[in-house]
């Protein structure tokens, strides 16, 4: 397990920050086998390196999305199936970008601060498992990019499993 994070400069792009930061999360996990330790490192390191305004992950549990490890301001605890952003991606067993937060049908508004949003399922035997959901405080915050590397994270979390 790494014990320390090496962050990119202030002037680097978000690509140039993944890439620094996917192998640092890959040796953070390493030799780990508490599936709770390494998520709440994973999103700590996440949220420093990325500067997101809240990133987590929700576990399925029977007809709900229970809150795992987090990092940023209080979270929705507990969220149904197909509601809100979380819950759609977890229905639709897709990654679900949102440029505006607002204008999704049925959001759930956990903060206040939060304008965009990622999701992204995280599949045990086929089925969604976990699901990472990451917020900013910025308008169409996310795109392809974070698509593409945090996908490298949802694929960490799967091996995990």
């Amino acid at each position: 397990m790494a014990d320390t994070l090496s962050l990119a400069g202030a002037n680097a792009t978000k690509k140039e920050k993944y890439e620094l930061l996917i192998p640092q999360l890959k040796a953070l996990v390493a030799g780990e086998p508490d599936l709770i330790a390494n998520l709440a490192n994973l999103m700590a390191a996440l949220k420093e390196a990325m500067g997101f305004l809240w990133i987590g992950v929700y576990f399925v549990k029977g007809n709900e999305l229970v809150l795992g490890p987090f990092q940023g301001p209080l979270a929705c605890t507990r969220i149904g199936y197909g509601k809100g952003v979380c819950g759609t991606a977890w229905k639709e067993k897709k990654v679900i970008v949102v440029a505006d937060v607002m204008l999704f049908p049925g959001h759930i508004a956990c903060s206040s601060l939060s304008k965009s949003e990622i999701v992204l399922p995280v599949f045990k035997d086929g089925e969604v498992n976990i699901i990472v959901d990451a917020d900013s405080e910025q308008l169409a915050h996310f795109d392809v990019v974070d698509q593409q590397y945090l996908q490298q994270v949802v694929s960490l979390i799967e091996s995990l499993l």
